[in-house]
Formats: structure tokens, sequence, C-alpha cells
């Protein structure tokens, strides 16, 4: 019965081993963000949404918050990697926070939203950074904007309008830090 059990061992033995290694894949150079262009670019940015006037003066002291952060927009948070020491090593995950963002408020500046106040100065700094930043990291999914009350549109560009200004302020520091020569 051993030599049985020999020779299934010495049958079953490949089985149980690892596959050889396959050969290395040839190196892809990692993509190279244009940090410079990407400053002024999102300084740029933050410029024309500073200066945006509100056409409807009362809603100037209104502040409008959403209940459920669920349906809140991309945001640039601790944990997506986009602190000084961090970007200086590993900055993909930071600039797919950044794209979604971009693409998120591209696409609300398309939308049912803004049909009567369009921003094309905006929308053009947008687009422009959005093409920087997806030469690099790729498009990320388009989430077409469900249709909104008429009468909820300005309440909504302010609030929209807040929140691109929020971004662009955080989103304008890690592109302003990665650009600066080390």
């Amino acid at each position: 019965m051993a030599p049985l059990r020999r020779l299934l061992l010495c049958l079953c033995l490949p089985l149980l081993l690892p596959a050889p290694a396959a050969p290395a894949p040839t190196p892809v150079p990692a993509p190279h963000t244009d940090w410079a262009a990407c400053r002024s670019l999102s300084r740029e940015l933050s410029r024309l949404v500073a200066t945006l006037k509100e056409p409807h003066p009362v809603l100037e002291e209104v502040h409008l918050s959403e209940e459920d952060p669920k349906n809140w927009p991309p945001r640039i948070r601790c944990s997506d990697a986009c602190d000084p020491s961090t970007l200086d090593t590993n900055n993909t995950r930071c600039l797919q926070r950044i794209l979604q963002g971009l693409q998120h408020y591209r696409d609300l500046l398309g939308s049912d939203i803004f049909t009567t106040r369009r921003l094309p100065r905006l929308e053009t700094a947008l687009d422009q950074l959005l093409g920087h930043v997806q030469q690099e990291h790729g498009h990320t999914p388009r989430h077409p904007m469900s249709p909104s009350k008429k009468w909820a549109h300005p309440l909504l560009q302010r609030l929209a309008l807040q929140r691109l200004q929020s971004f662009t302020t955080v989103m304008s520091r890690v592109f302003t830090h990665s650009a600066s020569p080390r």
C-alpha cells in the first residue's frame, strides 16, 4: 500500500504547489500630472466662484444645509490622502476624489438648476481643469441630475455654488502644495 500512496502523492504534489511565477509585466510609466497647470486653473476657478454675485439678495443671508449626508456632494476628506506628506508619495486617491468632485459640479452646472442662470466662464474653467485631471486618471461615471422644482432653483444654485467654493478652496491648496518646487 505504501508504493501506491507514494505514487498518489507524486501525482498530486504538482497540484498542491503554487504555479510558476508569470513573467513580470513591462512597467508602465506612472501618470504625470501637470501640477502647475492644475494650480493655475484651480486658482482661476476659485476666483471665478468667489466673484459670482447672488442674483437674489435675500438669499445672501440664508445658510442652507442638507439633512441627509448620503446626498452630500463629493468633498475632500482626511481619508482621501490629500495631506502634504501623502501627496508627495502617492497622490492617486486624492486626485480621484478631486476628479469625482469636479465631475459632480460640472454635471450640476449643466443640469436644469442652472438653465436660467448659465455660468459659461465657470463651466469653461471646470472643463479645462477636468481635462487635465482626467488625462491622467480617467473618466468618472457621470450621474445625471434628477429634475428639480423650478421654485427651488435659486436655493439649489446658492447651495451648489457655496459647496463648489468650499471644494475649490481645498482643491486649490492641494494643487498649490503639489506644484511648489521641492
